[in-house]
């Protein structure tokens, strides 16, 4: 949705694709749907894209110049129950997408990569250039997975492809499985809100404003090849084909209680805070290097965290009237 405004607003045209599944209340992505559907130049197609006949109906129709791919099944928990969605979207799907862009001409391909491909990796700031071979949950191995997809298909078709890894988005319009969403419901209704690792984690907070300005700067310059590329000691973060990954996070790491923190202050509620072990799949640390995405499109997030989460609550409180 937030991607979609801001194309829209400049002029752009823009045709959404969404199965609209139950993963969360649907209801929410309809809301968010809604905020799109009045403007003239936007076209939203209900379409899985695991759906690859479909896909390629939609792409061969509508003939996009450009695409912008968020559609993924997110969160490293829930890969632990059901695994078969993650390869289900995250594979079958993005070899959709790829599919769909070798054969429609896209000039340009930009897709939501994760911090989570990092793996175990304990080296901070967490680098485009450091190796990242050891995932340590399913949905990192598929974000590893499409990174190295994308790539075959620059190398072999020319696609201009560009991912992006997130790193703990946040903000208005949210997924209700994020901690953020859960703490607030949570501390609204009087209840506790589990704390994992005994509060010992750090995450990079990015906020949603940031994210969509990285992503449409990267979406105005298309991945290009690495004149400087050396097979003999490749650097993992650029290529001899039109191929880039760019870390996108706030690049300031704030501790989860200071996170909670923050949001009291914007609840004007104290948490009860249940502490429990580490989850299987989770990392106790998360730290963006992001001077190769502001060295490449002149932008590097930077919104404070307290600032952030009051905007999010200001727009929890308005949306669920609560």
């Amino acid at each position: 949705m937030h991607c979609a405004k801001i194309l829209l607003d400049r002029g752009d045209q823009v045709i959404g694709v969404d199965n609209l599944n139950d993963y969360y209340d649907v209801g929410l992505k309809e809301a968010r749907l809604d905020q799109l559907t009045s403007h003239e130049n936007f076209k939203f197609i209900k379409c899985g894209i695991e759906e690859r006949e479909a896909l390629a109906v939609v792409f061969s129709q509508e003939k996009p110049d450009r695409v912008i791919h968020l559609a993924a099944q997110a969160g490293v928990r829930y890969s632990l129950i059901n695994p078969y969605a993650y390869i289900d979207a995250n594979i079958v799907g993005f070899t959709s997408i790829l599919e769909a862009c070798r054969h429609n001409g896209i000039s340009h391909l930009v897709y939501a990569s994760s911090s989570s491909v990092y793996g175990g990796n304990t080296s901070m700031p967490f680098s485009e250039h450091d190796n990242i071979d050891h995932p340590i949950s399913l949905y990192a191995a598929t974000k590893k997975a499409n990174e190295l997809m994308a790539h075959t298909y620059s190398h072999l078709y020319g696609l201009p492809t560009t991912g992006l890894r997130f790193f703990t988005v946040y903000g208005p319009w949210g997924r209700p499985d994020m901690a953020l969403f859960l703490f607030a419901k949570a501390i609204l209704k009087g209840e506790g809100i589990p704390v994992f690792n005994k509060g010992q984690m750090i995450r990079d907070f990015t906020y949603i404003d940031d994210i969509v300005e990285g992503v449409i700067r990267v979406l105005d310059k298309p991945a290009a090849p690495n004149a400087d590329f050396d097979p003999n000691v490749p650097d993992p973060a650029t290529s001899a084909a039109p191929y880039r990954v760019f870390n996108i996070g706030n690049g300031s790491p704030v501790p989860l209680m200071d996170y909670i923190g923050a949001l009291e202050q914007a609840l004007g509620i104290k948490a009860t805070k249940n502490f429990l072990p580490m989850q299987p799949g989770d990392v106790p640390t998360t730290s963006a290097d992001t001077g190769e995405l502001g060295a490449w499109v002149g932008f590097q997030p930077n919104t404070p965290v307290t600032d952030g989460v009051a905007k999010f609550v200001e727009w929890y409180r308005g949306f669920y009237d609560a």
